[in-house]
């Protein structure tokens, strides 16, 4: 990460954490807590903050909500929609939600800086960041990058350690999120979501193949955590969350998902059931959910040797001054009994 970047992203976190200080000292030491009995239900109401409007990305969230799932778990769940300037943890930190998601290792710079979050779940073994690319382009791997020019977020973690693994350097410009470039240069490589741009590009004519940037070596979860007083007041409710969640990922990529997808529709008009039905396809083609069973990842799963060397990259990278006690970031208690097993495997 180049120094600037890092810079703004600290000083985005001393933002939040005045932000913390302030609703903390206003709602009390444990800000706003879950209520119980809405609607006379006897549920407990839980929030879940997403970071984007309502997609198939979120897929597993929304069966869960339109199956019941989170009913039987004794929750009533509201999945509050995301977009540019969600702040999801800080909503989660302060107790305006209960859990959230984000990127492991954007969660472990946040703990770091004293923000009080837990990880508890994966949401992805594999993050949908990739490389968009021409399919007649020559860059077959991250090798092939050397002397290109490649339009991503920059300061993005990924690129200091592709360049630092593979010995190679490339060019960035900063990413406008449009495809018009892309469209107009068949040698123009730009950061995706394999679950997205790629669909719009074939729709336009185009040929797109694309680089999972997990398939690099700098593989983060995309995880769901909770604030730390959550967790330790209220486990069997974090741990109904979490059961909850995974089954619906199971139910609407196993399954059958109209369900979801309808409930999806409804709140988010521009979700066509053909790209939803494109993105459910990604997800389970680059298993980006379930993760590889041959090597022992499951839906959800956390592991403590994954989540400890992503810790060493990020020391290495210099956006770590050193490794964080793992306990401080991550919870493996609130995984299902057989994904606890699985957790602290070798």
């Amino acid at each position: 990460m180049s120094t600037s970047h890092r810079f703004a992203f600290r000083s985005v976190l001393a933002g939040l954490g005045v932000v913390l200080a302030l609703l903390l000292s206003a709602c009390g030491p444990s800000g706003p807590a879950p209520s119980t009995g809405a609607g006379g239900t006897g549920l407990t109401k839980v929030r879940f903050q997403t970071d984007w409007y309502p997609q198939a990305e979120h897929g597993g969230y929304y069966q869960a909500l339109a199956r019941g799932f989170y009913r039987e778990a004794g929750l009533d769940v509201e999945i509050l929609p995301g977009g540019p300037g969600a702040f999801v943890g800080q909503k989660v930190a302060t107790g305006q939600a209960e859990f959230g998601m984000g990127r492991s290792d954007d969660h472990m710079l946040a703990v770091a800086e004293g923000i009080p979050l837990l990880m508890v779940s994966a949401l992805m073994q594999r993050d949908p960041q990739a490389l968009l690319l021409h399919d007649e382009d020559p860059v077959k791997t991250f090798a092939d990058l050397n002397g290109r020019t490649i339009m991503a977020v920059p300061g993005s973690a990924w690129i200091s350690y592709v360049q630092a693994r593979y010995q190679v350097k490339f060019n960035v410009i900063p990413l406008n999120y449009g495809l018009a470039q892309f469209m107009s240069d068949k040698t123009f490589i730009q950061q995706c979501f394999v679950t997205n741009e790629p669909f719009y590009v074939a729709q336009a004519g185009g040929k797109p193949r694309t680089l999972l940037l997990a398939t690099s070596g700098y593989d983060p979860y995309r995880i769901i955590f909770t604030n730390h007083k959550l967790a330790r007041e209220k486990p069997d409710l974090v741990r109904a969350f979490v059961a909850a969640s995974i089954r619906g990922w199971d139910d609407f990529l196993g399954g059958d998902p109209a369900p979801g997808k309808k409930l999806i529709g409804e709140r988010n008009e521009k979700m066509t059931s053909e790209f939803m039905d494109f993105t459910i396809r990604s997800l389970r083609e680059s298993q980006l959910i379930s993760g590889r069973p041959e090597q022992g990842e499951r839906t959800g799963l956390l592991t403590r040797k994954r989540l400890e060397d992503q810790m060493k990259s990020l020391v290495e990278l210099k956006m770590l001054s050193a490794p964080l006690p793992l306990e401080k970031a991550v919870s493996f208690d609130f995984l299902p009994a057989d994904l606890q097993a699985l957790a602290n495997a070798p």
